[in-house]
């Protein structure tokens, strides 16, 4: 792509009605110095609904730059092998069991493109490392022009996703086929390139769950990386979580950065013993301001604290869950189960014995 012509980045489809994405994290509160997330599991019974879509909704009406995305009606996403930057013959059936974040992008980009790339990425890291291994990113080389290995294999490297992604590429039939296949425009003109920037979500079954297209605008990277991170929560593999609900307010009665760093030496450990993996759930009176988790966080040790942080602002997640104080700790199964619930904070020795 040249930087004379900029992509275009809106196409409608009538069968693909927009629909606002819940999420359980509230967008104010991410900062640099915090890790914000969303819950993979649900409760168990149907108590109550996780998430604050309505803390979303308000931050996509605030910024009209991000794309709030298109839930797809879960169709099988189309099968292809193609080619990646390394060469070798990658195809979307081996990664069944994995979220996939699937990107259609210009090998030669230097505009919307790469504000794809770095919200896949940026996506990821707010889920976690324990989450990172059950999700697998993937771009399909939009460039008809440019689709040699080495196209791919130099966008790769010059935006360091080496290690981040598989950028595939193939012959014009096979690129084109798969463009047919997900309904995404491509186009050459004079050595222009029009495409759709789109990224597809696609299930562990190898379903596509959730369209996102990339806007022209820097704003935007942040908070589509937030509907990434809180798409692919609602599709990863399920697995056990120790869900610690906090006030991030009420400091008078307990050393809260000691005990997020507390939890933070068990994370390490359950990441080592495969444990089930902390979530903390700070539940935030829509009165405070949303700096006040930003504060705490920073003191405890911030991102370096190695799990995610939620904002529950509407209080439905404790409610969901049936949190009768604060502090409250439930372990919960693969399938959102509460396995077992304690009221107040637990040393670490504590947490490993109920967790192991």
């Amino acid at each position: 792509m040249t930087d004379e012509k900029p992509e275009t980045t809106t196409r409608s489809r009538s069968s693909r009605g927009r629909v606002v994405l819940a999420a359980a994290a509230g967008l104010a509160v991410l900062c640099a110095a915090v890790l914000v997330a969303v819950l993979v599991s649900r409760p168990h019974g149907g108590r109550g609904t996780p998430g604050a879509s309505q803390a979303l909704e308000n931050a996509a009406g605030r910024n009209p730059d991000v794309d709030p995305g298109t839930s797809l009606p879960s169709p099988a996403a189309p099968g292809f092998t193609l080619t990646d930057q390394s060469g070798r013959p990658v195809s979307l059936r081996q990664f069944r069991g994995k979220a996939v974040v699937l990107a259609f992008v210009d090998s030669r980009c230097t505009t919307v493109c790469p504000l794809t790339t770095v919200s896949m990425t940026e996506a990821v890291g707010m889920l976690g490392p324990a989450a990172a291994r059950h999700i697998q990113l993937l771009g399909i080389d939009a460039n008809p022009d440019a689709t040699k290995v080495a196209d791919v294999r130099a966008y790769t490297a010059a935006h360091q996703m080496t290690r981040s992604w598989d950028f595939l590429t193939g012959s014009d039939s096979q690129l084109a086929a798969v463009w047919r296949a997900y309904h995404v425009y491509v186009a050459a003109s004079h050595g222009n390139i029009d495409h759709e920037p789109a990224v597809y979500l696609i299930d562990a079954q190898g379903r596509e769950r959730t369209l996102y297209l990339t806007q022209m605008a820097y704003a935007s990277v942040a908070q589509q990386a937030e509907l990434i991170a809180s798409g692919l929560s609602r599709i990863l593999p399920g697995h056990p979580h120790l869900l610690v609900f906090l006030a991030s307010w009420d400091q008078e009665t307990s050393d809260l950065p000691a005990e997020l760093r507390a939890l933070a030496a068990y994370q390490r450990e359950a990441l080592r013993r495969g444990w089930p993996t902390v979530v903390v759930v700070d539940e935030t009176p829509t009165e405070t301001s949303p700096a006040g988790l930003a504060r705490v966080l920073a003191a405890s040790g911030g991102a370096t604290l190695g799990y995610p942080v939620v904002a529950d602002t509407s209080g439905r997640l404790a409610d969901g869950y049936g949190v009768q104080d604060l502090p409250w700790i439930e372990l919960t199964s693969a399938s959102g189960r509460i396995r077992y619930h304690h009221d107040g904070w637990l040393t670490e020795p504590a947490l490993a014995r109920i967790a192991g």
